[in-house]
């Protein structure tokens, strides 16, 4: 079993402002509302394994299995026996950026789990547009200021 699920986004933040609420996971929290807090085991780079704790009490191992600086990282979650992969991509779009957010469900009733795990996906993918959009106009205001 398998679910499916993409999420995308234009902003006008640069790469480098999603990357950096990305790779600090102490922000998860604050875009996410499916994430109430999160815990690595190291640095923020391939190979790195963590716990994320989810709304209704959830704890999740996960294992960040690709780590592109200022491009992309995945994180793949263990959750009994179904994995949930979620892919993270931005990539430069004239003066902004595009944001993808992949997710994918696998093992014994992904079908009814993956709606679940997505329902607050664009939600997510809004604030962080939000938080990323604001440290460009903070950005801005300490330069001119």
């Amino acid at each position: 079993m398998a679910f499916a699920h993409t999420e995308t986004a234009s902003t006008s933040a640069s790469p480098g402002h999603v990357w950096a609420l990305w790779s600090d996971t102490s922000t998860w929290p604050l875009w996410d509302p499916a994430v109430e807090r999160v815990v690595l085991d190291g640095p923020f780079r391939l190979g790195t394994t963590g716990t994320m704790s989810l709304a209704g009490g959830v704890r999740a191992p996960f294992t960040l299995v690709a780590v592109s600086p200022d491009a992309r990282y995945c994180d793949e979650l263990v959750l009994g026996e179904l994995q949930v992969r979620i892919d993270h991509r931005v990539e430069a779009a004239g003066s902004g950026a595009t944001i993808t957010v992949e997710t994918t469900v696998t093992g014994p009733g992904a079908d009814d789990v993956g709606p679940m795990v997505v329902a607050q996906a664009p939600q997510a993918l809004r604030s962080l547009v939000e938080m990323a959009e604001a440290r460009v106009v903070e950005g801005d205001q300490r330069v001119s200021g």
